[in-house]
């Protein structure tokens, strides 16, 4: 059966994650099988459209899905970061063979690394850095934006003003 066109349950996200694979765009998949669609917008004040340095960034959530058909994969293959914490383990990197596209998972600390949630973003920079604590995963992309992926849910994730910019904040 080709996955890609069947609509995806639970056991076929495991099985796309066990072959470090993720749905292709800016998404949350969830280990139960539903998908979030998210997408990355980057505001500026019209008078300083050009101006790095008052940009504001956020991911928003448009639609949460059960059943969905996906259209194309992409390989999480490189992974830069890892850190565990109480039996959680989370993960970020990129997706080398599809132009740097960022990715950010939670998985259960165990010898399959369950997935509990990967979000891909294909308008992100890889991600270099990942810390987790008991409510929250913390991704550093390599242009420095910080996000801030509450642990349950990850669709309302936060980005903040790039560091690199201090003078933004």
């Amino acid at each position: 059966m080709d996955s890609s066109d069947t609509t995806l349950n639970a056991d076929l996200v495991h099985d796309r994650w066990r072959a470090r694979e993720a749905p292709y765009g800016d998404f949350i998949m969830f280990g139960d099988g539903s998908l979030s669609v998210m997408s990355l917008m980057r505001f500026s004040p019209a008078d300083r459209l050009d101006d790095l340095r008052a940009e504001n960034w956020q991911w928003w959530h448009l639609l949460r899905a059960t059943a969905w058909t996906p259209s194309d994969w992409i390989d999480v293959d490189t992974m830069f970061a890892s850190c565990a914490h109480a039996g959680s383990r989370a993960s970020a990197g990129e997706s080398s063979a599809h132009g740097s596209i960022g990715w950010v998972a939670l998985t259960r600390d165990d010898d399959h690394l369950t997935l509990e949630w990967v979000a891909v973003s294909c308008s992100s920079n890889p991600f270099a850095e990942v810390t987790l604590d008991a409510t929250t995963v913390t991704a550093t992309s390599t242009l420095g934006r910080i996000w801030s992926f509450p642990r349950n849910a990850p669709q309302h994730v936060k980005i903040t003003e790039d560091p690199a910019y201090p003078w933004t904040s």
